[in-house]
């Protein structure tokens, strides 16, 4: 490897490439019915190889590492479900890469079953997968999961985390939790023949995959760059007919975790990639050509900046509790935990107030909820009697500030930080 910095030759090894037979099984352009064969891309084994971060590259890994375990110590253990909010903003994040889109309200309504569009339902997939993935890579496990929580980042964990993915899709859910058996392609349409990337035929998937996991077992690279490359790796072997951008995002967070820079937080890094998608793409596309220094540093930017955007999140949201504890008759900081609340949460809620304040609570769910609508506390999002589901103004409110301040950043950043030209 050469070791001399990105620009002056390939840091990381070239994909290769290998030729196998096409036919179009669609009706579509003429070129695409005459094409024959196509040219597939063949990643590069890694399990073993070698990756040493440019000299001033390491500072910023570290810096990123620290701001992780900093964000993890004060505001994990202080704010109970401040990691439950970020894994949430961060499925929605990784979604919106896929051109899904939804607001917290479709989001709120597919949370309860009820009707909301295609792109939020998939969200509340997505953010089962990631918890999923995120717990098999603890020590312990996540009981709500149904996660072993062995420390490790298997492949049965990551056929697991499709699976939560991807089984509702009326199109690919057949598939959901299987390798794919077919040649896939992104962009070009209807045919590989025009397409922006062929990943590796199919019958190359399982060694790929195997080799990833085996990469992921290791623990003498920086945790960052382990999380970036490893990304970057699964998404050029793309190992599923769809859901491939979803998984293998919630592997960082899953490394992360892993590697032991977090223990309850999930950090919402999709949050920075959506606010400048073209060049994270072009991180994609520049990895198979063998660099790959860029995206390990936009990563650990991302990381950092992303943190300290979670940490403020999280004094607001402290202020947002007590803004409500003042303005309600019963003290609810669990409401500071999340920005949708179930019927099965105001459940909850009645019950453990009357515990906590005999003859003093709410008589009802009903009771509870018109108070916390007159008060502006909560506003309803669904119109049925049963499994009904409200937004939590506040919290809602300040999880939009969080992503609008990361895209900020990002976009300011990113202005003075132009990719290195690959060598000639």
């Amino acid at each position: 490897m050469d070791d001399d910095g990105p620009g002056l030759a390939p840091e990381w090894a070239v994909h290769g490439t290998v030729e196998r037979p096409w036919r179009s099984s669609r009706r579509g352009p003429r070129a695409d019915r005459l094409c024959t064969a196509v040219t597939t891309s063949v990643p590069p084994p890694i399990a073993d190889r070698r990756y040493v971060p440019v000299a001033g590259d390491l500072a910023l890994l570290d810096r990123a590492a620290a701001a992780l375990r900093s964000l993890d110590q004060h505001h994990g253990d202080r704010l109970g479900a401040l990691g439950g909010l970020l894994a949430r903003t961060e499925a929605v994040a990784s979604s919106r890469i896929e051109d899904e889109h939804a607001d917290l309200d479709d989001y709120a309504r597919a949370v309860v079953g009820g009707r909301a569009n295609g792109s939020a339902t998939l969200m509340v997939a997505a953010t089962t997968a990631l918890a999923r993935l995120t717990a098999d890579a603890s020590t312990g496990g996540d009981d709500d999961t149904g996660s072993d929580g062995d420390g490790r980042i298997t492949e049965r964990s990551i056929l697991a985390a499709h699976h939560d993915l991807m089984r509702d899709d009326p199109l690919d859910g057949r598939d959901a939790g299987r390798y794919r058996t077919v040649q896939n392609w992104i962009g070009g349409g209807g045919s590989p023949r025009l397409a922006t990337y062929v990943p590796p035929p199919p019958e190359l998937v399982p060694d790929a995959m195997a080799d990833l996991v085996a990469f992921l077992e290791r623990d003498d690279l920086h945790p960052v760059a382990q999380a970036a490359i490893a990304h970057a790796q699964f998404e050029s072997v793309h190992p599923f007919t769809d859901g491939n951008g979803r998984v293998g995002r919630a592997l960082i967070g899953a490394v992360l975790r892993r590697r032991g820079l977090t223990t309850t937080i999930t950090v919402p890094v999709a949050t920075a990639l959506v606010a400048d998608r073209s060049r994270y793409f072009e991180h994609l596309a520049r990895y198979r050509s063998g660099f790959v220094h860029d995206f390990v540093a936009d990563l650990a930017r991302a990381i950092g900046s992303v943190c300290d955007e979670a940490a403020l999140a999280a004094l607001l949201l402290d202020e947002h509790a007590e803004d409500t504890r003042r303005q309600l008759p019963w003290p609810l900081p669990e409401l500071s935990r999340d920005a949708v609340l179930t019927e099965d949460d105001a459940e909850d809620l009645v019950v453990a107030l009357r515990r906590r304040s005999p003859g003093s609570g709410p008589a009802s769910v009903d009771a509870l909820v018109r108070t916390l609508e007159r008060t502006g506390t909560v506003r309803p999002v669904t119109q049925r009697r049963r499994r009904r589901a409200w937004l939590v103004t506040g919290v809602a409110t300040e999880l939009d500030a969080f992503a609008e301040r990361v895209a900020a950043g990002v976009r300011d950043g990113a202005d003075h930080r132009p990719l290195h030209e690959d060598a000639a």
